[in-house]
């Protein structure tokens, strides 16, 4: 699975590496720190998974959503945020699934083995 990491934060990208890195079956392709480096890394890498900062600088989610679809249609997108009232927004988005940045550690693997097993995520409407 080919994962591209989309968050303005360095240290959030270098711990969500850190973390996808001791798994063996994912594999980060491009990391992105603004909306519009995701649309050309997503349009030049292809990714299976897109994990998303929903904060992350740039477009706003209500345009962002549509043009990841479009650029790269088969991608599964897992939003991430430290906010609980951004889930219902970003489901209603149209992401595939939402991990708060709270979570431990063990839910957004699950998350992202869910997303490998079936092809796609699955909308995640537990919590």
């Amino acid at each position: 699975m080919r994962i591209l990491l989309a968050d303005g934060r360095p240290k959030v990208r270098f711990a969500l590496r850190a973390l996808l890195t001791r798994q063996t079956a994912p594999h980060v392709v491009q990391e992105a720190s603004d909306a519009q480096d995701l649309l050309t890394q997503a349009e030049a890498s292809c990714p299976d998974l897109i994990l998303l900062d929903w904060e992350l600088p740039g477009l706003g989610p209500s345009d962002l959503i549509p043009a990841l679809r479009r650029t790269c249609p088969k991608a599964a997108v897992i939003a991430l945020s430290c906010g609980v009232s951004a889930r219902r927004e970003a489901l209603a988005a149209g992401v595939d699934a939402f991990v708060s940045k709270g979570d431990p550690p063990e839910r957004l693997l699950s998350t992202i083995d869910g997303c490998a097993q079936t092809g796609s995520a699955q909308r995640n409407s537990d919590d």
